[in-house]
């Protein structure tokens, strides 16, 4: 028998089924939305199998029994009461948005023209895209002689876009509003509704008369809709599993278990049930068969960067960040949303766990959080001139070589690179976060350490930061090539009489005195003093 072929970039049900590839059956999702509600929600971010849902959708309510044979809707068309019926789907990401507003209104149109051809119904390519979108839904529904389904994916994909410009973003999302204000408008021709987008922004700014709507986005019986999961994984994909172990030398439990730290994480539930892999990461880490950040390099990952660097934001911040119940739920509209419910729409950042009423938001994985730590790294260096690769190899080559000198001539490097006025305006943005009064050097520290856990990650190596032991806990602990280094990290501040010589010898001192090194044998410790005034590391001892 042949091998399955990997669906790798594949977001339609036809295809998959008829061409030999792995389809991960998620039809059980989708029967039980459709017997729950008539106007369904769901949010995901991007590369999670939205497209693929919207696709597998409509060929279900087309009526493709030879598509389903096997999987679990076979028993939703076999109903006595099931009938086919007329399918209006719309990709919102077939607008182009790179000519303004009146770009995308023309835009628009134009996909709404194809999807009428498409339907085989007439209307006026003069009238405005409310109107046609109402045209299209009405007169499908008479020329079937029954109501019609509508799927709408990346309903939000017009304005996300523009997360950098919220001038721009506010005029799409007007444009859209009218638009989509037809679906609850034209209810009496319409039997089904899916939804489906990146962001839950402007759910109710958009979508604000649709007021009958069910979000299953964060229910704990759909969180597994979208995503796979490792018990999926380890049933459709038993052969690529074989395949990457043997390749890598190590055993099929060993990948799974670093497949697991690397890419699984992502979850999507209140009841914090199940976590999952992004479809489009395993795909590929099974195609090239090497662990590497996929998923942020198959996007716009300059728009996150740029997010990132105009709010002076940092990857540590956002490290067990607690946000309301209410606001996992809904996170706000894009003009007014805080950075947190950005990251989090978008998928980088996830609900990791609770605590009394909160939630509490992290990066998903491993792949995650370096990729957003070179992100962020990549633009300070870019700035100045500098090179991230070239910083990466200092870096690398003097961990290897147990030269903590290259180790800190590479921190100096991203130090140096970083603006004056980034500290000022990163202390003053947490000093407003923790809404009381902390002494401005103990930000100064904070940031130091939280760029220089940034470099590290973003390099893609292992680090553990402020690890807990019994005695304390240590700034900064480092794996790379079969050595251990536990950093401690001091500031030598002018005005409060401390010199980095005595520094460097404080943060050794602490190593020693408080364990810090003991889980680790013949961990090398290191403890640097950074000069506040000349904001680099001077000195350092071992």
């Amino acid at each position: 028998m042949n091998r399955l072929k990997l669906p790798t970039g594949i977001s339609t049900f036809e295809e998959l089924r008829t061409e030999g590839h792995v389809y991960v059956d998620k039809t059980q999702y989708i029967v039980k939305m459709i017997d729950m509600g008539k106007v369904i929600f769901l949010s995901r971010p991007r590369r999670f199998g939205k497209s693929l849902t919207v696709s597998t959708l409509e060929a279900l309510f087309l009526g493709r029994r030879e598509l389903f044979k096997g999987l679990y809707a076979e028993e939703f068309l076999n109903r006595p009461t099931f009938k086919p019926s007329p399918v209006i789907s719309l990709d919102m990401s077939k607008v182009n948005l790179s000519d303004g507003i009146e770009g995308i209104k023309h835009s628009l149109s134009q996909v709404l023209l194809e999807t009428a051809d498409n339907l085989e119904v007439e209307i006026s390519k003069e009238m405005p895209a409310s109107d046609m979108y109402r045209n299209i839904i009405v007169k499908t529904s008479k020329k079937h002689n029954q109501k019609v389904v509508i799927l709408l994916d990346e309903y939000d994909a017009p304005y996300t876009e523009f997360v950098n410009d919220t001038k721009k973003a506010h005029e799409a999302r007007d444009v859209l509003r009218s638009c989509y204000s037809q679906i609850k408008a034209n209810d009496e021709y319409i039997r089904f509704v899916f939804i489906t987008g990146i962001s839950k922004f402007a759910r109710f700014g958009v979508f604000s008369k649709l007021n009958n709507t069910t979000d299953i986005s964060l229910m704990p019986e759909y969180a597994g809709m979208c995503g796979y999961t490792e018990e999926e994984i380890v049933k459709y994909f038993p052969e690529y599993l074989e395949d990457t172990a043997i390749e890598l030398e190590i055993s099929t439990q060993e990948l799974i278990e670093r497949m697991r730290y690397y890419y699984n994480g992502f979850c999507f539930d209140r009841k914090l049930s199940l976590r999952l892999y992004n479809p489009y990461s395993t795909l590929a880490f099974f195609t090239e068969k090497y662990f590497a950040n996929y998923w942020i390099e198959s996007g716009r990952s300059q728009v996150i960067g740029d997010f990132m660097k105009n709010r002076h934001l940092t990857v540590a911040e956002f490290r067990n960040f607690a946000i309301p119940a209410d606001f996992a739920r809904s996170p706000g509209d894009v003009d007014t949303t805080p950075p947190e419910g950005f990251l989090y729409q978008t998928g980088y950042l996830t609900l990791r766990g609770k605590k009394d009423d909160s939630f509490l938001l992290d990066y998903p994985n491993t792949e995650v959080l370096n990729s957003m730590s070179a992100l962020v790294v990549e633009n300070i260096l870019r700035d100045n001139d500098d090179s991230f690769n070239k910083s990466r190899e200092e870096l690398l080559d003097g961990l290897r070589e147990t030269d903590v000198q290259s180790v800190i001539d590479a921190f100096n490097r991203l130090l140096a690179a970083i603006p004056f006025d980034d500290y000022a305006k990163t202390a003053n943005m947490m000093a407003k976060k923790i809404k009381k009064h902390v002494p401005d050097f103990q930000f100064q520290e904070w940031i130091y350490r939280s760029n220089l856990l940034a470099f590290l990650h973003g390099c893609g190596i292992k680090t553990i930061a402020e690890l807990h032991g019994n005695l304390g806990r240590s700034d900064i602990v480092i794996f790379y090539g079969g050595k251990t280094y536990v950093v401690e990290l001091k500031v030598a501040y002018k005005d409060k009489g401390h010199t980095p010589e005595k520094r460097a010898e404080e943060a050794l001192r602490q190593i020693v005195e408080k364990n810090y090194a003991a889980p680790f044998p013949n961990a090398i410790s290191v403890g640097m003093a950074i000069d506040d005034e000349k904001r680099q590391i001077t000195e350092y001892r071992m």
